[in-house]
């Protein structure tokens, strides 16, 4: 990711896309948020820019586990097909991250949305492969450049 001070949206501040459970927002599958306080400091120099891809695709929180498959279909450990509301929420980020000026996004590693290097393999066993969720795939072709939160810390 390039130095932060050259983007500039807003106020002459980079906006810069982010996981909302970066950020402490309770929206990850569990309920839970997982922040990272590097990530968040960033407020003091960048507009940072909260999204839950899962949640604009209208998922619930809590909700039961998702993961893709090798096919590219993203089930939950139940067997549903959600795939439509994982790929509804990459365009939603997307959207938001063209209104407002976003080039560049931190996301959470490991998700079905927005793992940028790993995600889980699909076989809910906790097992991780390369890959990238459905939303850091979107963004990554749309010319967003993508950090994980391990690359903060």
């Amino acid at each position: 990711m390039e130095p932060l001070a050259t983007g500039s949206a807003r106020g002459g501040k980079a906006s810069i896309l982010v996981s909302a459970c970066l950020l402490g927002t309770p929206c990850r599958y569990d309920g839970k948020s997982q922040p990272c306080q590097t990530v968040i400091e960033l407020a003091r120099e960048c507009e940072l820019v909260p999204v839950c891809p899962e949640q604009l695709g209208g998922l619930p929180t809590p909700r039961t586990p998702s993961e893709v498959q090798p096919d590219g279909r993203v089930l939950d450990a139940a067997g549903n097909d959600n795939t439509r509301a994982f790929q509804t929420g990459a365009r939603k980020a997307l959207e938001i991250a063209r209104e407002h000026g976003c080039d560049r996004a931190i996301l959470k590693e490991n998700s079905p949305s927005c793992g940028v290097h790993r995600i889980y393999d699909g076989s809910f066993s906790g097992t991780l492969a390369p890959g990238m969720g459905k939303t850091a795939a979107l963004l990554s072709q749309s010319g967003i450049a993508l950090a994980s939160e391990s690359e903060f810390l």
